[in-house]
Parts: C-alpha cells; sequence; structure tokens
C-alpha cells in the first residue's frame, strides 16, 4: 500500500513502514520554543534532571520583543541563563518569528520537528512533519531527544487552477477552513496538490501550512519540489533538500476539491477563524487599526504586496496601519527594495520583528470597541488583548487597501 506524506516521512525517520493510526515513537531533528511557552518547559526539564537534546533545541524571544512587563523580561531572562547553561541555541530580540527563523535556518524535507507553539506547522510547506504540543511535551521531547505520535489520517486537498487577480493564498487557507470548519480536521494531516500549490510560491505555502492548525489538523504537508529546492538554495542551504511526495496508492481519509479560479478575496469576520465571509459582505465596515505581518503573512511577498497597494497613496485619517517583518532577514530585503520606505510616506508604522500586536501583549492593543483588520491567523475574542474589540482576517492586499480607504475594502479595486 502507498504511502501519504505524513506516512512516508514518519517511516523514512524510524525507518519502518507505518501507516495511519499506528503507534511509534521517534526521535526528532528540531525543537522549538518561544518566550512565552518556554519558561514552563525549561520548569519541567529542571524537575526531569536531564536534557539530552540541547544541541537540536532552539529558543526563539519574538512574542514580547522588545518585553513590555518586567514579568515578561524575567521570563527572557529565565531563557537566556538556561539556554547558556545547557547549550541550546539561542534567538534573540529582533531575530523575528519562531516559525519563520526555523523556515529560515533548521527545517528541510523529511525533518521531524515538535515546538511549543500550535502553529508550528508551518514548516510542512517545506515537506517537514511539523506539529504543535504542549510545552510538558516538548520538555520530555527535551529530555530525550524523542516523542511519541499516533500516525495521523490524511485529508488530500486538490486545487486546480490560478488564483484571479486580487485573490491570495491567505484567501485560498480562509477557503480550506470554511469548507472544513474549525475542528473538520482533527488530528489529521492535511497534503496539498494540484495546478495551483505546484505554481504557488513557498511563501504562499508557508501561509496555508501556517494555518492549517485552524481547522484542527496536526500538520500541513506540501511535497517537496523545484520550488523548495530554489527556496532553499537561496538560504545557502541547497545541501538540506531532497524530493519527498507521496506515494501512488497511498489511502485517504477524504479528498477535498477547490477550484482557485473561483474563490473571491475573503475575510474571517468575529470571532472565529471559520466564520468566513466574501469581502462585499463586509465592504464598507470601519477599522480603527490595520496590521500586516505575523507568521501568516509577515515574509517578503507580503511586504511587496503592502507597498505596492500603498504606494502613491495614504493611510485613511484615524485609521493606524501597523507592519511587522517576520525575521530580520525579511525587514531588510524589505528596506533593500524600498518597501519600507513606501509604506511609511504612506503613514504606517514599521514593528521589529516579530508576533507583535498578534498575541495582545503588547505594540497594538486595541481600545474598547476597535476593529481591526489583521493578517494574522486568529481573530478569537480577546486575542489582540481586548475582548471589547473585533478582529477581521484577511489577506494583506485587502489589509492594505482597507488602511487606505478607512473601511474593509475589495482589494480588486486597487488592481
Amino acid at each position: 500500500m502507498g504511502k501519504t506524506l505524513a506516512e512516508k516521512i514518519l517511516s523514512l525517520k524510524i525507518q519502518k513502514d507505518v501507516y495511519a493510526g499506528d503507534l511509534i515513537i521517534t526521535h526528532v531533528d528540531h525543537i522549538a520554543l518561544q518566550d512565552g511557552t518556554a519558561p514552563l518547559a525549561i520548569r519541567r526539564v529542571r524537575e526531569l534532571g536531564r536534557i539530552r537534546a540541547a544541541s537540536i533545541t532552539h529558543f526563539f524571544l519574538d512574542h514580547a520583543a522588545p518585553p513590555p512587563r518586567k514579568e515578561l523580561s524575567n521570563d527572557q531572562k529565565l531563557v537566556r541563563k538556561f539556554s547558556e547553561e545547557v547549550g541550546a541555541n539561542l534567538n534573540e530580540i529582533g531575530e523575528g518569528i519562531i516559525h519563520q527563523l526555523m523556515v529560515e535556518k533548521f527545517a528541510k524535507p523529511g525533518d521531524v520537528i515538535v515546538g511549543a507553539d500550535s502553529h508550528t506547522c508551518t514548516l510542512g510547506a517545506l515537506c517537514s512533519f511539523a506539529t504543535g504540543m504542549g510545552s510538558t511535551d516538548i520538555a520530555i521531547a527535551m529530555a530525550l531527544g524523542k516523542t511519541w505520535f499516533r500516525v495521523p489520517e490524511c485529508v488530500r486537498i486538490e486545487i486546480d487552477g490560478k488564483l484571479p487577480k486580487g485573490v491570495f493564498p491567505k484567501d485560498l487557507a480562509l477557503a480550506i477552513i470554511k469548507k472544513l470548519g474549525s475542528s473538520g480536521a482533527t488530528y489529521k494531516a492535511l497534503e496539498f496538490h494540484g495546478e495551483c500549490v505546484d505554481s504557488m510560491s513557498i511563501d504562499g505555502r508557508l501561509t496555508i501550512a501556517n494555518m492549517s492548525v485552524e481547522c484542527g489538523a496536526k500538520t500541513g504537508l506540501f511535497k517537496s519540489d523545484e520550488k523548495t529546492e530554489r527556496f532553499l538554495s537561496e538560504l545557502g542551504r541547497e545541501r538540506d533538500y531532497k524530493e519527498i511526495k507521496p506515494e501512488d496508492g497511498a489511502s485517504y481519509e477524504k479528498e477535498v476539491f477547490i477550484d482557485a479560479f473561483d474563490l473571491a478575496p475573503l475575510v474571517a469576520v468575529p470571532h472565529s477563524v471559520d466564520n468566513v465571509v466574501e469581502v462585499e459582505k463586509v465592504e464598507g465596515t470601519k477599522v480603527d487599526q490595520v496590521f500586516i505581518g505575523t507568521c501568516t503573512n509577515g515574509r517578503i511577498e507580503d511586504i511587496e504586496v503592502t507597498a505596492r497597494f500603498l504606494k502613491n497613496r495614504k493611510v485613511a485619517k484615524n485609521v493606524r496601519l501597523l507592519v511587522a517583518p517576520a525575521s530580520r532577514r525579511v525587514y531588510l530585503q524589505s528596506i533593500e527594495r524600498g518597501y519600507i520606505q513606501t509604506i511609511l510616506k504612506a503613514g504606517g508604522v514599521i514593528l521589529p520583528p516579530g508576533c507583535g500586536p498578534c498575541v495582545g501583549i503588547h505594540q497594538g492593543v486595541l481600545a474598547d470597541d476597535e476593529v481591526c483588520i489583521s493578517t494574522q491567523n486568529r481573530n478569537f475574542k480577546g486575542r489582540m488583548g481586548n475582548p471589547n474589540a473585533s478582529i477581521y482576517l484577511s489577506s494583506p492586499a485587502t489589509a492594505a487597501a482597507s488602511a487606505v480607504k478607512g473601511e474593509i475594502t475589495d482589494p480588486r479595486e486597487f488592481v
């Protein structure tokens, strides 16, 4: 019987044929933690009294970067001290978001990666079996260098056609979540295929893989191909590439078909990610804040789209436009290409690389009754720091167009 991508990666890792439903123990290639989840894991590791996986453990100070309160500063101090003690890899404030840095520095096809953050599944865009786990489970992985899985069933998502003008990978991700529902793929692996996927950039694939968890998925996987190889080569990591694809005759729990050409710009309206409508249904809704960035849409293509929509335009009066590059590398690229200057001239504010307002700690907490349209991945009540505010999710194009108009706007108006 053929294997799905999840089955194939895990089989290669433990050198034994495994299929959906099997229970396995496997060594992991990388362990990732951010400053919000790392302190608990560190305390658990100290209770266990051992750490065998320090060399593959990576800490990222990104959620409160820089920290706005002494409690968060103390947590980061704890992470720094522990990292130095055990010889783990530390990524300091300003380097960028955990998932983007894992993409740039570490993740590669065939890896098994666990992270103390639910959006670790982002790395599936590079054909890594990557998933988020609780801090205690991550502590066990740090202590032993391995973990256990139940091999997940797989949902194959076939996306044919090409995205129309004004429609972007984030719209496609929202369309998938709308179709499956917020728990429609719980503990499943999503596997993405089709003409649209084959032609999509790695940045676009990362956006879709990132949001796989928003319908409950364990991970979201793309086969590795020439796009993957080129991307890794651009990072100076060409040796990390290898081809991995599902096998003929693989068994899927179900298959979902989407015609990309039929898609329109979409928006997830408060307070659920799967509460998705076409932008015209909410067009005209006044916005107070626009946020473009995060592990979902803070990459160079997202910054480019933002700058393109803002060129020779101004942010609307009484609207705050906040833009956060996902990493220092993305920030520098954006400066070199003139995108940052364009955004600043339009009236935008550039935040340091990191999670920024997404987690509601600082750098953009909303006031009561305010509305924000954001490129992040979650719009739960209180997500951006105030349960009395409303969050709409969109692509960078829709967000940028809305910043100019001061209300939720169909980006095709600007195309």
